[in-house]
């Protein structure tokens, strides 16, 4: 049997793949041909082969009917092979220049979701899950009665937490590193912008425990003023969870508080 030499097998490989008939629509077809292959393939899920026949398409079809279906599969090619990004842009010029097209809706459903699947995890910079809150925020308000609403309001419960959760790492992370003052604004600021969140009974403990610190170890000037500062957020913690797993620990220090608090008004 003849062996071939892996040069040859390269160039025999080259060959058949030049000759095949994607490339020989690629490089050559009319612009029907190319059409057509590009819609099969869109069909057949080879996204990647059929967006580069589609963009190729693009300015044979300016300002034709076969350009809102093209657009939208272009779109949805990219989506398709997780370039959320660029979903999400083209989607968007979907919605725009097709403002009465049947697939509106899917479009703008489509940008949020590409937003979303283009949200990092939560310890990144969070700029795309804020574009993809106020995404599904204009979505759900240009279609309340929408299917997909269920879809949504999970995704934005996903996106919601992400935030929540980097806030609450920045200001614990204040805490552990020993800048308290900024510890207890950050937490108070998690609290006051996410009214429910599920981290409110750690921020009230650790803004307690950093208001613990500020009280035992300042100065005698502002002792006084920290010391009631930091039995308010113990007060707080309590009134709210009145059988949280941090309470052994807490009225512990809040005892070790108020013998400081008698040090300083005696």
């Amino acid at each position: 049997m003849l062996k071939m030499k892996p040069f040859t097998i390269f160039l025999f490989i080259l060959v058949l793949t030049a000759c095949s008939p994607y490339n020989k629509v690629l490089n050559k077809g009319t612009v029907s041909e190319k059409y057509k292959m590009a819609s099969s393939l869109y069909e057949q899920k080879e996204f990647k082969k059929a967006l580069r026949l589609f963009e190729m398409l693009v300015p044979s079809f300016k300002g034709k009917p076969q350009m809102e279906r093209i657009q939208f599969m272009i779109s949805q090619s990219y989506f398709n092979t997780k370039d959320y990004f660029n979903a999400a842009y083209y989607f968007e010029r979907f919605a725009t220049n097709y403002p009465k097209s049947s697939k509106k809706e899917e479009a703008d459903f489509l940008v949020a979701k590409s937003h979303f699947l283009a949200s990092p995890k939560y310890s990144l910079d969070q700029s795309e899950t804020k574009i993809a809150l106020s995404s599904f925020q204009n979505y759900i308000n240009a279609y309340p009665d929408s299917k997909r609403l269920a879809a949504c309001n999970r995704m934005v419960q996903e996106l919601q937490h992400k935030l929540e959760t980097k806030s609450f790492e920045i200001a614990k992370q204040y805490y552990e590193i020993g800048y308290f003052n900024s510890a207890i604004a950050a937490f108070d600021n998690l609290t006051s912008e996410f009214l429910g969140t599920s981290y409110r009974e750690q921020a009230f403990y650790y803004k307690f425990k950093a208001s613990y610190q500020l009280g035992v170890n300042s100065t005698s000037r502002k002792k006084n003023l920290r010391i009631k500062a930091a039995i308010k957020a113990y007060e707080k913690l309590k009134r709210n969870y009145p059988d949280s797993k941090y309470l052994a620990e807490t009225e512990k220090l809040y005892r070790e508080l108020q013998k400081e608090k008698n040090t300083v008004t005696t």
